[in-house]
């Protein structure tokens, strides 16, 4: 599944990464919400891409980005995670206790 360009102008902006672990291989994949962060349809879009992504490539982690801010953000990535079409996906998902802007994803097997 690939982001249309002409129907989400915002989805060139998005940016998704792979963080390095300690041993050099790659750990996680990450979505920063930064650039959509005001549009409701792009946000749904990157967000269930990202987690399809993750889970049909096997990665075991997807790192979300909602950055800090006021929480409204975090909220709707929170809200979207407890869909029970989602949480099939995942076993558990946590909130970094020293990072307020950051959710990790732990995926199924």
């Amino acid at each position: 599944m690939s982001l249309d360009a002409a129907a989400y102008p915002q989805a060139d902006k998005l940016r998704t990464s792979r963080s390095r672990n300690a041993t050099g291989g790659y750990a996680l994949l990450t979505v920063d919400l930064h650039p959509i962060f005001r549009n409701n349809r792009d946000i749904e879009l990157a967000l269930r891409q990202a987690m399809f992504k993750a889970a049909s490539s096997g990665e075991t982690t997807l790192e979300i980005i909602p950055g800090k801010g006021s929480g409204k953000l975090k909220r709707r990535v929170l809200a979207f995670l407890n869909q029970p079409h989602i949480k099939k996906l995942y076993e558990r998902f946590e909130t970094d206790p020293t990072n307020d802007g950051r959710v990790v994803v732990h995926l199924k097997s």
